[in-house]
């Protein structure tokens, strides 16, 4: 019978084989993996009590609020609040970001960005959704944090990750430094426990992730690749939420993509509190992660909620869409000049 490993045992050995380490980081994912089982034990029974449907409100991007959505933020907030471990968060829910000036927390090394319930639509038909967060370090010294502390470019992320609650509850994340790794929550002992060591996304992938309804208001670029992926004889998956698309792309290979639109100019997927952190696990695992153009965790982050195109997943794919992209931009330029 192989050894069973747990999440904390997992950090802990981490922690270890990191001299330098002094526990913090540690800490906040243990609480965000506290976090994550209160949260997956409520979506489980979301059916059973008066938590499904909206909560009549609307985020700070200006989105229905479901009442799940509004269980997780608080959840999260609680235990990162109770932590210790950071001096400030921002969730997608909230307007700004909350400093936490505890005597402990204000002089904390580190802020949490966190999705406290991606896919929140899809929740009262029973439909996969999780939680993505990204965690960095402080740019500024002592004291409250400040709005600096949080527009920071995805590769200065320390760790990043993100829990599925489908069939079963699943966390994986990524320090930058130890590869990819998922655990899987055991109902039965209430932990998670190391499932898929060292994650690897496939080079060359065959599915392709995006929302077909949009085509028409698609770039003449993107409609090249879709149409590529649709000749090339490639399989087309699309469940509607990012956690669970990224999660079957992460595992399977292939491609998800959120291309800018006619209404969504921006693209609609945050960069700070989505794109970055999955593009920091793609590019662990071995993939690629893109706006179309530039690199995701090199994009400069000029606001909280910010948005931005992008496609991520097998390098081959990503490729082939920035080369496409390419080369609609220097037909254009032809065309104008």
């Amino acid at each position: 019978m192989n050894k069973i490993v747990t999440l904390n045992e997992f950090i802990i050995q981490t922690q270890k084989s990191l001299p330098y380490a002094t526990g913090e980081l540690s800490g906040l994912l243990r609480d965000i993996g506290l976090a994550s089982k209160i949260i997956s034990r409520e979506v489980n029974k979301a059916g059973l009590v008066d938590i499904i449907g909206q909560a009549g409100e609307e985020n700070a991007s200006g989105e229905s609020v479901q009442k799940l959505d509004v269980m997780a933020d608080n959840m999260l907030i609680s235990c990162l609040k109770n932590s210790g471990e950071c001096c400030g968060i921002a969730s997608e829910e909230n307007t700004t970001y909350v400093p936490i000036d505890t005597k402990i927390s204000k002089n904390a090394k580190y802020i949490v960005l966190f999705d406290p319930l991606d896919g929140s639509s899809n929740i009262d038909v029973n439909v996969s959704i999780g939680t993505i967060f990204a965690i960095y370090r402080r740019k500024t010294r002592g004291g409250s944090c400040s709005l600096e502390d949080f527009l920071q470019s995805g590769a200065e992320q320390v760790a990043a990750g993100y829990v599925v609650y489908g069939s079963s509850t699943m966390l994986v994340y990524t320090t930058g430094q130890k590869g990819v790794n998922g655990f899987t929550l055991d109902p039965s002992i209430g932990e998670f426990c190391l499932s898929h060591p060292n994650i690897r996304i496939n080079e060359v992938g065959k599915t392709f992730s995006v929302n077909l309804g949009n085509y028409r208001q698609f770039g003449d670029d993107v409609k090249a690749f879709v149409d590529y992926c649709m000749t090339s004889a490639f399989t087309f998956r699309y469940i509607g939420s990012m956690v669970a698309d990224v999660h079957r792309t992460l595992i399977k290979g292939g491609i998800f993509f959120y291309p800018a639109t006619q209404k969504a100019p921006k693209g609609k997927l945050r960069l700070l509190y989505e794109c970055n952190p999955m593009a920091f696990l793609i590019e662990q695992a071995g993939g690629k992660a893109s706006d179309g153009t530039n690199r995701i965790l090199d994009l400069e982050a000029t606001e909280l909620h910010q948005r931005v195109p992008v496609f991520l997943g097998s390098t081959d794919l990503v490729e082939k869409l920035e080369a496409i992209v390419a080369e609609h931009k220097t037909a254009k330029t032809k065309v104008e000049s």
